[in-house]
């Protein structure tokens, strides 16, 4: 049983689109989402820096589309049930990118829901100073009282020991002053505390968007980041990516489910690389692959072929 996870922000570097956009698959993709979200897609994940990619109004919209194109040059134009696949999660932003490789949302739909999500979440982010960091070690409990004393909140969870702190950037900057023990705390590079009560504006705006659209339910299995359950209703899966923006990322019980439903391999789609090595950690004995570049399109597909 192969599953298919799609990752979130962060995951982009620049340049990181130069050698995909070879691929006619890839570069056809791309185009159709450039044409809907009217971002320069291409431009971004080709000559902007690091700075410019790492604003969530671009960030967003990038991801989503670098995961929904290197699907499209995996794929051949199959969905991911004729192509062998079982299942699909993503991780925060990347549940846009699941949306689209499991059926609920068409390319275009998707590109736009993300472009209004990545919007809406960095005006939700302007209105205060906010900021993250990971906190790595340490018992859960005892860092989620150390969270709560300072009034942060834990915004992802990734499993392996690795929780993600959210709040105020002077709280942040006290925890990583008196840090929970036997803990580390590195900052994250981001433009807001995202996944927490500071996002509730982005949700609003997110939940009037999503009110008229017309979704499928998932031609394979979906797990959300809401306590890593399995949904079938593509309807229901759209809501819960709205509150997503104002909830807990729960990747460490997302990945506990593929465990459980008995996932025996698992594929990154681009960017890739951040969530394979969350499961080397906590899914010990599940094959995995990060689809880095199109050089490891010919190794999925022999994966896939391997685990049907």
């Amino acid at each position: 049983m192969i599953v298919v996870v799609c990752p979130g922000q962060g995951s982009q570097t620049p340049g990181f689109l130069s050698p995909w956009l070879e691929l006619p698959a890839f570069s056809d993709s791309i185009q159709l989402m450039e044409q809907n979200s009217g971002i320069s897609i291409s431009e971004f994940g080709t000559t902007a820096d690091a700075d410019t990619i790492r604003d969530t109004a671009v960030a967003q919209p990038l991801i989503v589309a670098a995961g929904v194109a290197a699907f499209a040059a995996l794929s051949g134009g199959k969905t991911a049930s004729e192509l062998g696949i079982s299942g699909v999660a993503g991780h925060s932003v990347g549940e846009v990118t699941a949306a689209v490789t499991s059926g609920v949302f068409t390319p275009e739909q998707g590109i736009k829901f993300v472009k209004t999500r990545g919007d809406a979440m960095a005006a939700a982010a302007a209105m205060e100073q906010t900021s993250m960091a990971a906190v790595l070690g340490g018992e859960q409990s005892e860092v989620e009282a150390r969270l709560l004393e300072l009034g942060l909140e834990p915004a992802n969870y990734n499993g392996g020991g690795q929780i993600v702190a959210a709040g105020t950037a002077e709280a942040i900057a006290a925890l990583q002053a008196e840090p929970a023990a036997g803990t580390r705390v590195i900052p994250l590079q981001v433009a807001g505390a995202f996944h927490t009560r500071f996002m509730a504006p982005a949700v609003q705006v997110l939940a009037d968007y999503s009110a008229s659209l017309e979704v499928s339910d998932p031609l394979v299995s979906l797990w959300s980041n809401n306590g890593g359950r399995k949904i079938a209703s593509g309807s229901e899966f759209v809501q819960l990516m709205v509150n997503q923006v104002s909830s807990p990322v729960r990747w460490d019980l997302c990945m506990a489910a593929m465990v459980e439903a008995g996932v025996t391999a698992l594929i990154e789609l681009a960017p890739a690389g951040t969530l394979t090595g969350l499961a080397k950690r906590s899914m010990p004995g599940i094959e995995t692959l990060a689809v880095k570049t199109p050089d490891n399109l010919d190794a999925a597909l022999s994966l896939i072929n391997n685990h049907r």
